[in-house]
């Protein structure tokens, strides 16, 4: 048996896989953090996220930003990458699918501090942003703006 969070459990990094169809299938896996002693924030971007309108079943788009400080984790790349894609298919108002994304990573790897930008391009004229934060940044961390500017044709 493999502890979890090494590197013996990861059944996506270095592999083929079969992109999940739904994020309740999608594994997300984790690695120990190489730096438990240090704080420091690891930031991913997902400029061209893809969901589905649950009531007309069109796509919506958004620019998504994850920012966190790991805990005894830190997500797998590969495992988030699929996660993410999991959406494209998925119906999901904007505030469902931002918060469900930040609460699964909450759930999986346990950060000290986790923050979510969700910048979603228009539908119907209008653009919603979602943000999310799990409380205070720890002390002394460096927490860079998510560079999002306000809609004005963001790209």
């Amino acid at each position: 048996m493999t502890k979890p969070g090494t590197h013996d459990d990861l059944s996506q990094l270095g592999r083929q896989t079969v992109p999940p169809t739904s994020p309740e299938e999608a594994r997300l896996e984790r690695v120990a953090n190489p730096h438990t002693e240090r704080a420091y924030v690891v930031r991913f971007t997902a400029p061209e996220f893809t969901s589905l309108c649950p009531i007309t079943g069109q796509p919506d788009f958004a620019h998504l930003v994850i920012d966190y400080a790991p805990g005894a984790f830190i997500v797998e790349s590969k495992s988030l990458k699929l996660y993410l894609g999991s959406f494209r298919n998925h119906g999901a108002f904007h505030e469902a699918c931002t918060l469900d994304i930040a609460l699964r990573l909450e759930k999986e790897i346990a950060p000290h501090w986790l923050r979510i930008g969700g910048y979603w391009y228009p539908r119907g004229g209008m653009p919603i942003d979602i943000f999310y934060q799990t409380g205070k940044a720890p002390e002394g961390l460096w927490i860079p703006d998510q560079g999002v500017p306000a809609y004005r044709g963001r790209g």
